[in-house]
C-alpha cells in the first residue's frame, strides 16, 4: 500500500497536484455518505456465482462487465468480431475520451470465453442488412443497468457498490491489490491519467488489514 501511496505522491507533482487533492478520489471509492462504492472479493465472488445462473445473454453481460472493467456503454457497444478468441482478449472502444477509434484489448479467463462462444456464437456471426456487425446485448444503458441491479440483488449485495460503475471499481481496486501493475490496470480501465488509476490504490485490502492485525496484537 506505500507503494501506491508513494506512486500518487509523484503522480501529483508530475501534474502539479497536491497529494490527495484529485477530486475523483471520494467519488471512485466512497459516496458522499461514506458508503464504499466498490465491490469486496466475496460479493465479487457472490455477483459471478449469481450471473452464471441468470438467463445466458443477461450471464454473459454481467460476467464481461466484471471481467473487464468497462463502462456499460462501453460493454453495450460491443460486437461479436471484438471478442478475439485466439488472443483471448476482449476489444474494448474507449468511449468516453474525445478521440474516436481509441480501442483496448482486456484479457479475460478461458471459461468466460468459453461461454461467450457458446451463448454467442463466434466472431464471424453476420451483420446486419446494412452490413453492420451486430451487437452482441441488443439493449439500451436502462435495461443493462437494470439487468445488473437485479443480479445484484439475487447475490444479496445492497448499496451504492450494486451498479455497473460499482463493478469498474472494483476491477480497479481488486486488480491493482492482485499485484497487477498501475499501467497495465490504466490501459484495461482506459484512464487518460494514471494518477486516476492510483485512486484505486487507496483502498484496505488482505495485506493492509494484515498489517493490522499484527498492530492490535500489540495491545
Amino acid at each position: 500500500m506505500e507503494y501506491f501511496v508513494h506512486v500518487r505522491s509523484l503522480l501529483s507533482i508530475y501534474y502539479g497536484m497536491k497529494p490527495h487533492q484529485n477530486h475523483d478520489a471520494v467519488s471512485f471509492l466512497f459516496d458522499r455518505r461514506g458508503y464504499r462504492k466498490y465491490l469486496t472479493l466475496r460479493e465479487r465472488s457472490a455477483f459471478l456465482n449469481a450471473a452464471a445462473l441468470a438467463p445466458s445473454e443477461v450471464g454473459t453481460f454481467c460476467s464481461v462487465l466484471a471481467y473487464t472493467g468497462g463502462r456499460i456503454s462501453e460493454i453495450l457497444a460491443l460486437t461479436p468480431h471484438r471478442i478475439d478468441f485466439d488472443a483471448g482478449v476482449i476489444v474494448i472502444e474507449t468511449l468516453k475520451r474525445r478521440r474516436t477509434a481509441l480501442f483496448r484489448a482486456v484479457p479475460v479467463p478461458e471459461r468466460l470465453l468459453a461461454t461467450l462462444q457458446a451463448v454467442h456464437g463466434k466472431s464471424e456471426r453476420a451483420d446486419d442488412s446494412k452490413g453492420e456487425a451486430v451487437r452482441m446485448w441488443p439493449w439500451g444503458r436502462t435495461t443493462g443497468w437494470k439487468h445488473v441491479k437485479t443480479i445484484m440483488k439475487e447475490a444479496g449485495i445492497k448499496g451504492p457498490q450494486a451498479s455497473p460503475k460499482g463493478l469498474r471499481h472494483t476491477f480497479g481496486v481488486l486488480s491493482l491489490q492482485s499485484g497487477v501493475s498501475l499501467n497495465l490496470v490504466n490501459r484495461w480501465l482506459g484512464h487518460a491519467r494514471l494518477d486516476t488509476t492510483a485512486i484505486y490504490g487507496d483502498a484496505i485490502g488482505e495485506e493492509e488489514r494484515s498489517i493490522a492485525q499484527r498492530f492490535w496484537s500489540t495491545f
